[in-house]
């Protein structure tokens, strides 16, 4: 089902199987059997549009005006798009986990489907669509990175690239406000208070296997962003919902001294 789920490529579809999947798991109708399937998958499916470009060829459009607001709100799609299929992908990849982990990473899922459910309504209505502006692969490409290890997978996707998102989502709520965009910032609101509690499974999952290999996390997390990132993350940083979702006292500590 994991692997139905990551390899359909029409939205639509991708939707109705993550919200199938999510109730047969509930319903304990989906069990965790040994099955022989590759685990190579290399590329998610997904539709022939959006073109993905490098990021410094996406363009830069005022927020203020309709198209540059559209443009902002599909990035926020394509991000939500991403998120669904690198959850599917934790489920299909990772094998021999506690069930608590599919338990954790399909309810992800299911409310990654809902976020992008939400903006795709939304985007209809200013007269877009998934796919009418250029999108980057960062996330995926990342996904390829830390493919072989849930450790880093929990490091880098989670507690990095989802985390950068509680930084930034205040921010951007605050000024789709300004501009008049309150259904917009409704929707981020909704996001950004379930994201919290994504980048904390991420935690749970990272001190988990750092436990399972006799590491500390925060001094782990620490060493692997000087490996992967120089030493440095973007900020500035919002402190308190990084410590709801997870975040250690040393690896604040580190945060505060990078902002």
């Amino acid at each position: 089902m994991a692997q139905r789920c990551l390899c359909e490529s029409i939205p639509v579809k991708k939707l109705e199987l993550t919200k199938h999947a999510y109730r047969l798991w509930q319903n304990d109708e989906l069990q965790l059997d040994a099955v022989d399937l590759d685990t190579s998958v290399t590329e998610p499916g997904r539709p022939e549009r959006p073109c993905l470009v490098e990021p410094k060829h996406l363009a830069r459009r005022n927020p203020g005006t309709l198209v540059g607001h559209a443009a902002l709100m599909h990035a926020i799609a394509h991000i939500e798009f991403n998120a669904i299929n690198l959850a599917w992908d934790a489920i299909y990849r990772f094998r021999d986990l506690p069930v608590a982990f599919y338990h954790d990473w399909i309810q992800v899922a299911s409310e990654e489907a809902y976020h992008f459910q939400l903006v795709l309504t939304y985007l209809n209505s200013l007269g877009y669509d998934y796919g009418d502006f250029d999108a980057h692969n960062g996330l995926w490409q990342v996904a390829m990175q830390t493919a072989h290890d849930p450790l880093l997978r929990m490091a880098l996707v989670p507690r990095v690239l989802e985390a950068r998102g509680l930084d930034v989502t205040p921010g951007m709520i605050e000024r789709l406000t300004k501009f008049g965009y309150d259904e917009a910032a409704n929707i981020l609101q909704i996001i950004y208070n379930e994201e919290i509690g994504h980048v904390a499974i991420g935690s749970r999952w990272f001190c988990y296997l750092c436990d399972q290999r006799s590491l500390n996390y925060e001094t782990e997390f620490l060493r692997l962003i000087q490996e992967f990132s120089d030493g440095k993350l973007r900020g500035p940083f919002n402190l308190p919902a990084r410590q709801q979702a997870g975040f250690g006292p040393l690896e604040i500590a580190y945060l505060e001294n990078q902002s």
